[in-house]
């Protein structure tokens, strides 16, 4: 299992379902919230791969991408070591793609530019269900642990000493995609604490 950033953080991984079959009727196709080029006979609520053989593609080079963040190209370095051994792996040639947003990484796997990436786990849904991402590993420490813990970070004379003292005060989140910086901590404050994200405090 490759670490390379603190468990505070959890991305998924993931190879696209690269299928653009033509529309089939919903008996013939089952597909829940997939979109309509995608079909999940298996109902596992992932796109499945055509069942043409056909359909199936195989490009000479596997375009990789990992989730965007400040400074995509930091990180080409950083996944060398996961690139070699995908190349080693499947005999191809991998080539890291650097992604400005998380909608730009969205249309690059739904339009099949994109064979593999690590989508932070906010998007996991989106990309499921409208870019046949097929999730299948997520990052991890040495002894197995994984997933983020909640931290509320204020200045060291701030008043603020416990999640209550939020309460009528402004909360800076991260993307509105993101789960460890948005949607995780929003539903922690609201079942844990009781405070609800744009009622009990602004952000």
């Amino acid at each position: 299992m490759f670490r390379f950033l603190p468990t505070l953080l959890k991305f998924m991984m993931a190879i696209a379902v690269l299928s653009f079959s033509l529309s089939a009727s919903a008996a013939e196709c089952p597909r829940g919230t997939l979109d309509k080029q995608f079909c999940d006979r298996d109902g596992n609520l992932t796109a499945d791969l055509p069942t043409d053989p056909s359909k199936w593609v195989d490009p000479d080079s596997l375009i990789f991408a990992y989730t965007p963040v400040e400074d995509p190209a930091v990180y080409k370095s950083v996944w060398a070591g996961f690139i070699d051994h995908m190349s080693s792996v499947t005999g191809k040639k991998v080539i890291f793609f650097s992604v400005q947003s998380n909608a730009a990484q969205l249309e690059a796997m739904r339009s099949g530019r994109l064979h593999v990436a690590g989508f932070n786990t906010g998007s996991n849904p989106i990309a499921v269900s409208c870019a046949g991402f097929v999730p299948f590993a997520m990052m991890a420490s040495s002894d197995g642990s994984f997933g983020y813990e909640m931290e509320i970070i204020v200045p060291v004379d701030s008043p603020i000493m416990t999640p209550a003292d939020i309460k009528g005060r402004t909360l800076t989140f991260t993307s509105p995609t993101s789960n460890s910086g948005n949607k995780a901590p929003s539903a922690l404050l609201k079942s844990e604490f009781g405070l609800i994200k744009d009622v009990d405090f602004k952000t």
